[in-house]
């Protein structure tokens, strides 16, 4: 079983940033996706970042409009962490952030971090 490890929630003013890590148990080098989620309460987990790559293509990044332009998800290969740099953050943002491995395209995503709370208020 693939272990997730996430950091780096907490409080921030809106406009403030923070930092999401999630420490995967295996190399992800060559996992096809790694994204992040987050939930509101009493709704669907939605995905806002996902860093996705086919064999030897290079990875490719993909945002929901909610966070385009604000959020930044990368890999960290050599230490198998995958990161979440959110910039400008508003209230809207308040919710509670998972990260999540899809092996592979047909797979999708089954593995899941234990969630973060990042809230935004002033």
């Amino acid at each position: 079983q693939v272990q997730l490890v996430e950091s780096g929630g907490g409080s921030v003013q809106p406009g403030g940033s923070l930092s999401l890590s999630c420490t995967i148990s295996e190399n992800i080098d060559h996992i096809y996706g790694v994204g992040y989620w987050r939930q509101y309460p009493g709704k669907s987990r939605i995905l806002i970042a996902a860093s996705t790559k086919l064999g030897n293509n290079p990875e490719s990044e993909s945002y929901d409009d909610s966070v385009r332009g604000r959020f930044t998800i990368s890999r960290d290969n050599a230490k198998n962490v995958v990161h979440l740099q959110m910039n400008r953050l508003k209230s809207d943002d308040t919710a509670v952030y998972f990260c999540g491995l899809a092996p592979t395209m047909i797979t999708g995503y089954k593995f899941w971090g234990q969630g973060t709370q990042v809230t935004v208020s002033s």
